[in-house]
């Protein structure tokens, strides 16, 4: 049976998921969530969730899914604990840094890989079982047939969002909230850039980056006949009764064995819609029909009171039990419960006498016992063995009832045993003294001259793709002896995989040996075939737990995220090569659907095209490899005149990043770097190096 996993921003919503017949729910508390703004929970509301979810048999997963410092990992490790402690069922992780702590200081606790993430092929599935995951969570990109196939060779769980908002970019690649406001989704304090408004030709007059909400509502049989293990619910900013509404629909079709009828389809329009809903990623179908906005209507008051009263009456949902009573002779009487998991509590009542009037029968006995009442559970069965001419008040038979189920809510209530120790960083590497190389990465090849070359950046990266295309450029790179290293499409499916792998293998009979991965189906992939692989920023390196683990994992080298501060970046223990972002348009987002040609009909990718803002600014979107798009940062980072500032952060390399320039700009910017020259751009920033972003 496919698990109905639903939001939890507040205590309230815990009630509504519940007695709407989820089977499990998500929430966070502390700091560590990608909802830091939803209501979330004390620790004594956490404990008191879990255990009203136990008792009525439903599982409680925790957010941890925020990439964290170094400064904040202890405090990570100590709420895991504790979450452990009271009985928490997983953990949902997005920094490979936080995967490494629970896997090394409690290892019992399973964890599921978040969206966050970015796992979107079997390869990155493969890569997280590895890690210890029992779960992942799919990008929500993803079509059907590829969410089958991943299903069908995982070795792990799998886990789709089936309703909900829906992000413009791929989930963990989005760093707009956080470059543009200081404010990052990577950190759960995303301000949702994506629904204002924007345009193009100087105009901001359109919603090119809204889009409709998901529902895979119509395809539920579906995805549990391809092995889905878990059907996700967005929406722990959402009130309890969209919460109530959102998973009741879900949870009676999937109970059913059916689809969400007209009736049904309609609430959830009325409970939150953006214009409607859309399937298209799932349908395989993009393009404009995926796109809408909200608006102001009115609020469904009735269905929200109708909602609130489904779980605010009591117990709505009953969880099956068998009831068993022996009423001997010259015996206490014995009652038992049992419940579908195999738990069973039984007491003991006063002795029964002679019946003088009525003797007590079987079946007033199995009728008594059966009276659950205000309880969370139901009685399935009631099997009572009385002898013959006895008598026993019904009192005593409610009573023992009564401690019955008192105990079996205790059993439920117990906490797993798991194994923990205490939370040790672990040993510091010392940062290097040398003054970090230069490496410069390019787009195309179309941007490598003469004069690049003669500058002798310590390494170069080029897409697989291009060189693929333009084998001359290998070859220039071998001759001015400059190494060069191919770097992976940030997004890649396993539909796409076959046309990558013969990119790389024409880079490796090029005599390449190096690739820059920033996804973690990437990784896996580019060591399958052999690569050494350097890691991009697309991994989110925060903190020095998960430099550790990209060591054991074998990475010559990676990036460390560009939202962090110098200051932060210095004090990262670096067990590997660590490179950063010191040049270029940072990434703002990343894609699946082309917002070009669903403007104008046309795929005018070959050029560049400016995406405008409310205020003015204009951002470069730029062709991504497999038909997508990337936003870039309308200013440029450069720190040129600042390398007193970063020269000694223990950095291996500062990496140009070359997007829209053309070859005769990269060639000036690495002059300047180098302090040769006197090239700066016209507008630039210092990105989030100084400021850095909650």
């Amino acid at each position: 049976m496919l698990e109905l996993l639903a939001p939890a921003g507040s205590a309230e919503a815990v009630t509504a998921a519940v007695q709407s017949g989820a089977d499990a729910v998500y929430f966070g508390y502390g700091d560590f969530n990608a909802r830091r703004n939803a209501r979330n929970f004390t620790r004594e509301e956490a404990a008191a969730a879990v255990s009203y979810c136990h008792r009525r048999g439903c599982k409680v997963y925790l957010t941890l899914n925020t990439l964290l410092t170094d400064r904040e990992l202890p405090g990570a490790a100590e709420l895991a604990a504790h979450a452990s402690g009271i009985g928490i069922d997983g953990v949902i992780v997005q920094d490979l840094g936080v995967v490494r702590i629970l896997r090394q200081f409690l290892p019992d606790l399973p964890i599921h890989g978040s969206t966050q993430m970015t796992v979107h092929s079997l390869d990155g599935v493969k890569l997280c079982a590895g890690l210890g995951m029992t779960r992942v969570v799919l990008s929500r990109e993803l079509s059907r047939d590829q969410i089958a196939y991943i299903c069908q060779h995982s070795p792990i769980e799998i886990e789709v969002f089936g309703h909900g908002a829906l992000c413009m970019c791929w989930s963990g690649q989005c760093f707009f909230s956080s470059v543009i406001g200081g404010r990052s989704g990577n950190r759960g304090l995303c301000a949702q850039p994506c629904r204002l408004n924007y345009g193009w030709n100087g105009k901001a007059d359109e919603y090119p980056l809204s889009l409709r909400d998901l529902s895979l509502a119509g395809h539920l049989r579906e995805l549990q006949d391809m092995g889905v293990a878990c059907l996700k619910l967005e929406g722990r900013m959402k009130r309890p009764e969209y919460v109530a509404i959102v998973t009741g629909v879900y949870a009676r079709a999937l109970r059913e064995g059916r689809e969400p009828n007209p009736g049904e389809l309609d609430m959830l329009r009325q409970a939150f819609s953006r214009q409607g809903f859309t399937d298209g990623y799932y349908m395989d179908q993009k393009g404009p029909d995926m796109f809408g906005t909200r608006q102001e209507e009115k609020e469904p008051k009735e269905l929200y009171a109708q909602a609130r009263a489904s779980y605010e009456s009591g117990e709505n949902r009953k969880e099956p039990v068998r009831i068993f009573a022996l009423i001997q002779p010259g015996e206490p009487a014995r009652a038992a419960v049992q419940d579908r998991q195999g738990r069973v509590a039984s007491v003991e009542g006063p002795v029964p006498e002679e019946a003088r009037n009525v003797p007590l029968t079987r079946e007033k006995v199995e009728s008594q016992l059966a009276r659950t009442g205000g309880t969370p559970f139901g009685c399935e069965k009631a099997t009572a063995k009385v002898a013959e001419g006895l008598s026993l008040p019904l009192s005593a038979l409610n009573d023992m009832r009564r401690r019955c189920l008192e105990e079996l809510m205790r059993q439920r209530d117990e906490v797993p045993q798991r194994r923990q120790t205490p939370y040790q960083p672990g040993v510091r590497y010392e940062n290097p003294s040398e003054p970090p190389v230069f490496t410069v990465s390019l787009r195309t090849a179309g941007q490598l001259s003469a004069e690049l070359l003669r500058l002798k950046p310590a390494l170069l990266y080029l897409p697989a793709g291009e060189l693929a295309a333009r084998p001359d450029a290998g070859e220039r790179c071998r001759q001015a002896g400059v190494s060069l290293a191919v770097s992976l499409p940030r997004i890649c499916t396993d539909r796409e995989l076959p046309q990558l792998e013969r990119d790389l293998v024409a880079a490796k009979e090029l005599g390449v040996t190096e690739a820059l991965a920033g996804t973690w189906g990437g990784v896996q992939r580019a060591m399958r075939l052999g690569f050494q692989v350097r890691g991009d920023y697309g991994l989110g390196v925060y903190n020095s737990q998960t430099m550790k683990e990209l060591r054991r994992l074998g990475l010559l080298s990676a990036t460390v995220s560009f939202e962090l501060k110098f200051p932060q970046i210095r004090d990262i223990s670096k067990a590997i090569p660590t490179e950063f972002i010191a040049y270029g348009r940072l990434p703002l987002m990343i894609t699946e659907n082309c917002i070009i040609y669903n403007h104008c009909g046309r795929h005018t990718c070959g050029n560049v095209n400016l995406l405008t803002d409310r205020k003015g600014e204009r951002f470069p979107v730029v062709k991504a490899w497999g038909c997508r798009n990337e936003i870039f940062n309308s200013r440029k980072v450069f720190l040129a005149d600042k390398q007193r500032d970063w020269k000694e952060l223990g950095l291996w390399g500062a990496r140009l990043m070359f997007t829209t320039e053309n070859a005769i700009e990269c060639a000036q910017v690495l002059e300047r770097y180098l302090n040769q020259g006197k090239y700066q751009p016209n507008d630039f920033t210092r990105g989030l190096y100084y400021r850095g972003a909650e």
